[in-house]
């Protein structure tokens, strides 16, 4: 078997559940919907397969999409650090690359000090 068919083949069985999934969601969430779903499902499963394909590519391109979005706002702010009360990145991980193990140490020390700011903040006075 090809690694590219074998790819291919597990990647429209992802795709097949995700938009099965997102199919049944809606379903559940509208009872004429259901009937109507199950009365498709009795008559054609393989054209329905071929649909949930179809939706599940339709909903891993929106998903990666809004991914992309969110990783790129996130760049950009730590890029291009503002004024809004975020935490500085620290100083061990300024002026040389960040791998994402001192990522995630600095990450992990801004919600640190961002628990321990709650916890004096619920405190009373």
């Amino acid at each position: 078997m090809n690694s590219e068919t074998l790819l291919q083949l597990v990647q429209n069985g992802f795709r097949l559940t995700l938009g099965a999934t997102a199919s049944l969601v809606e379903v559940l969430q509208d009872p004429a919907k259901r009937e109507e779903s199950l009365a498709k499902l009795r008559q054609e499963w393989s054209h329905l397969s071929e649909t949930w394909v179809t939706k599940g590519a339709t909903t891993e391109a929106e998903a990666r999409t809004l991914v992309e979005t969110w990783l790129n706002q996130r760049r950009s702010t730590t890029s291009a650090p503002s004024d809004t009360g975020a935490a500085p990145r620290p100083a061990s991980t300024v002026g040389r690359p960040a791998t994402a193990q001192t990522e995630l140490q600095a990450l992990t020390a801004q919600i640190a000090a961002i628990r321990a700011e709650l916890e004096q903040l619920r405190k009373p006075q």
